[in-house]
């Protein structure tokens, strides 16, 4: 009698990984150029264009010159190797899109909070939503052109986090920059995932 794991291919399926990200911050910061830079398949975005009835409730200082806003998610993918996928879940910026977060949480390793030194007050939203939930996460500090450059250990400073968490300087447009905060964050968040599982 046949069973399905002795069936061609039943392996590698029962093998496949699927490691889900998430990426935030603030609005106008980059989420959604990131996922575009980095995915392998044509990203699903669910861009609007901003309208009247955002005036007086959604904050566009700083950003005046956007016209959209990601009202549900971003989506990307990248394959790491064969059986194992990274995906990508951006997530809306604006305060009155924020009860998606709850749901694109879920299953996260992690997340990335993008942060625009020049709004920083803008990410601390993501860090304290994180925080709480216990979710590991970084701040990459998108380098807008005209931007000034702060380091890290400046930027770590005024948003008040600890030695542990990492932050790291990145351009979201450029492709290599994007794999280099994805790399640096699933190594992070893995190396807590073993350090909780080991016993005291």
């Amino acid at each position: 009698m046949g069973y399905a794991a002795s069936e061609p291919g039943a392996t590698e399926v029962a093998s496949a990984l699927a490691i889900k990200i998430l990426i935030a911050g603030g609005f106008g910061v980059g989420k959604t150029t990131m996922v575009g830079t980095i995915s392998e398949i044509r990203p699903l975005h669910t861009e609007e264009l901003l309208s009247e009835r955002g005036i007086g409730v959604d904050d566009t200082s700083g950003v005046e010159s956007k016209t959209t806003t990601t009202v549900a998610l971003d989506f990307g993918r990248i394959t790491i190797r064969e059986g194992l996928w990274l995906y990508l879940f951006g997530t809306p910026g604006q305060d009155r899109f924020w009860f998606m977060w709850d749901e694109l949480s879920i299953g996260a390793l992690g997340a990335v909070v993008l942060a625009d030194t020049r709004r920083l007050q803008e990410c601390f939203a993501a860090i304290d939503y994180f925080e709480q939930r216990g979710i590991p996460f970084l701040v990459a500090v998108n380098c807008f052109d005209g931007a000034r450059r702060h380091e890290p250990g400046t930027v770590r400073r005024a948003l008040g986090l600890g030695d542990a968490t990492p932050i790291v300087l990145c351009d979201v447009r450029d492709r290599e920059s994007v794999k280099d905060v994805l790399t640096t964050l699933v190594m992070y968040a893995v190396e807590g995932v073993f350090k909780a599982s080991r016993p005291a």
